[in-house]
């Protein structure tokens, strides 16, 4: 198979690991897990626990104790978009090509929506301990990696300052600390949790995670150079939503031109520490270059 196709074949994988952790819908609060469902199963690239997975494969991890953490990650992704999406952030009525939750749940619903994917990501992957509990020390690092990089120290943090910055002129080391957090704090998660649950010694795991926050940076630039060089329908969601909510971003900093050149500088640092781990994986190799290179 090529790229494409062995990167769908995985998506679909994903996509059943999903499944298969998501609360039946059951009880006075069934619409809960509707809105749930809802939310984590509209599509996406499933970038978060397809690093995951693929980090562990390159340090050797087998079988399937990953699994509950790859269906935790997205849910902690998912609930951050569902969150981001409220009137009260950016207030946006598509994503991925269809309504967003508060508008199918409304306002109410959409953010218990979020609070319960947070929720059951801790309850799911906790499953882990239960799974090879003579590995319950990784499994305990793997969430302590987990909680930190998904709260104020990391993804959160990013959030506030963000949300906080909306409409002021910021610094470059501001931006940088914003994306650092906001964006790539989850894939700097992904990446080490794949190496920690696979027993990747400390100095692999430091190096995957100055990798992988490489990636979310370029990641990130790569959004704000589409949500003014892309279509809503190729997007799936709204373009100029950064203009429109008077934030400063890459493209507003160093031009589209500036921004393409840092985005591509970095993606190949990231590329070239990755072949220097000494574990060939082509296809790890490929995914992060087409995330960084995507159109959408």
């Amino acid at each position: 198979m090529n790229f494409k196709e062995t990167y769908q074949t995985k998506v679909e994988a994903i996509e059943r690991i999903l499944k298969a952790y998501l609360p039946a819908g059951e009880g006075y609060q069934t619409v809960i897990m509707e809105a749930m469902e809802y939310a984590l199963m509209a599509g996406g690239k499933r970038l978060r626990p397809m690093l995951m997975q693929e980090t562990y494969r390159l340090f050797g991890g087998c079988g399937t104790r990953i699994e509950p953490f790859m269906a935790a990650i997205e849910m902690i992704h998912t609930y951050s978009l569902v969150h981001d999406d409220l009137p009260a952030m950016d207030n946006d009525d598509y994503r991925r090509g269809r309504k967003t939750t508060h508008v199918m749940y409304g306002e109410d619903i959409g953010i218990l929506t979020g609070d319960a994917l947070l929720n059951c990501a801790f309850e799911t992957a906790a499953k882990a301990f239960d799974m090879e509990p003579e590995k319950s020390l990784q499994t305990g690092k793997a969430l302590q990696i987990l909680a930190g990089k998904a709260g104020i120290y990391g993804m959160i943090g990013g959030q506030v300052v963000d949300v906080k910055s909306t409409g002021d002129q910021i610094s470059g080391e501001k931006l940088n600390f914003i994306y650092k957090l906001k964006t790539g704090a989850l894939i700097e998660a992904s990446m080490m949790i794949g190496a920690v649950l696979a027993g990747a010694a400390r100095e692999q795991v430091n190096a995957v995670e100055e990798i992988a926050g490489k990636v979310g940076l370029a990641f990130q630039i790569q959004d704000d150079i589409l949500d003014v060089t892309s279509t809503a329908e190729e997007l799936g969601k709204p373009i100029h939503s950064d203009e429109k909510n008077e934030k400063t971003t890459y493209v507003t900093w160093k031009g589209i031109d500036g921004a393409k050149a840092l985005s591509e500088k970095i993606s190949r640092e990231a590329l070239q520490q990755l072949e220097s781990l000494g574990a060939p994986d082509e296809y790890l190799a490929q995914l992060l270059e087409s995330l960084i290179n995507r159109s959408r």
